[in-house]
């Protein structure tokens, strides 16, 4: 072992230019490095490795996939609600077009939601 590592040392100190890349690893890196460091490298590899850090921190947290689903439930029964409520719109949009159309269903309502009653009749009262 140590004899090829002085082989590889006479070697290089004498015929470096001629020695492989592969084969003069340190002499390359500080290139390397700073090849790496430049500013139009740095900000995409930075960017990358905050995607990978980040990504499955927030999808595993507990405000990731888990919120993801008790938002989209959320939503669902808004849905619904939103849904409902629109039917009972177009039911009561139905019930003033009657009322506006139809004395009889006029005097209905007046007398059942609003206890109204004619001048001429006479209403009793008994109690509980």
């Amino acid at each position: 072992m140590h004899e090829n590592l002085a082989i590889f040392q006479l070697a290089s100190r004498y015929c470096c230019d001629f020695l492989p890349l592969a084969a003069k690893p340190m002499a390359r890196f500080p290139a390397m490095l700073n090849d790496w460091l430049a500013p139009e490298r740095a900000l995409p590899a930075a960017l990358l490795l905050m995607s990978v850090v980040a990504v499955p921190i927030l999808v595993f947290s507990p405000t990731g996939v888990e919120r993801l689903h008790h938002l989209e439930a959320e939503r669902d029964r808004a849905d619904r609600e939103v849904a409902q409520v629109t039917r009972q719109i177009e039911q009561l949009r139905g019930e003033v077009a009657r009322a506006k159309s139809d004395p009889a269903a006029l005097e209905r309502i007046a007398r059942d939601e609003l206890g109204l009653v004619r001048q001429t009749e006479l209403v009793f009262q008994f109690g509980p």
